[in-house]
């Protein structure tokens, strides 16, 4: 089964999030073991034991580290992304999110649905390099990515 079933992230030394990330968080998580799609490539003649996978997410030495095994603890893979190709667009993600959730406090409805739109736009090109920085690693679908990018803020809060 390609997918994950455990997703641990490891926060350590990280600022404390504000209350609308932490949800951002849980949401994002719950969504992604609800359902996801996620396999690691095979490297060479190696392939990658079958799944579902536990992922720990964490960043180390300025890399972004997806640490896979199966549920029974067999290495099924690590991998070590730059954080460079992340930046801007999670830069630009927090942003839209502060408008966002400044706007669901105090603006009409058709307005949040407007700030609301871009930030799915932003979010969508979070998942597109994700799935880039993973390609020839691991294979992830859309919807498994843009959740993934939610974490990846969230270790990007710190």
């Amino acid at each position: 089964m390609n997918s994950i079933a455990k997703i641990e992230i490891d926060d350590t030394g990280l600022a404390a999030p504000t209350p609308e990330i932490e949800q951002e968080r849980k949401v994002a998580v719950f969504d992604l073991l609800e359902q996801n799609s996620f396999a690691p490539v095979p490297r060479g003649d190696v392939a990658p034991p079958d799944g579902p996978y536990a992922l720990h997410l964490s960043i180390r030495d300025k890399r972004l580290v997806f640490d896979v095994e199966t549920e029974s603890g067999e290495k099924a893979g690590e991998f070590h992304l730059s954080l460079g190709p992340f930046r801007q667009v999670v830069k630009d993600y927090f942003q839209i999110c502060e408008s966002y959730f400044d706007a669901v406090k105090k603006l009409p409805p058709a307005q949040i649905e407007t700030i609301d739109m871009a930030r799915r736009g932003i979010h969508n090109e979070g998942a597109r390099v994700l799935q880039e920085r993973l390609e020839g690693k691991a294979e992830v679908d859309t919807d498994t990515a843009r959740r993934l990018f939610t974490l990846i803020c969230v270790l990007h809060w710190g």
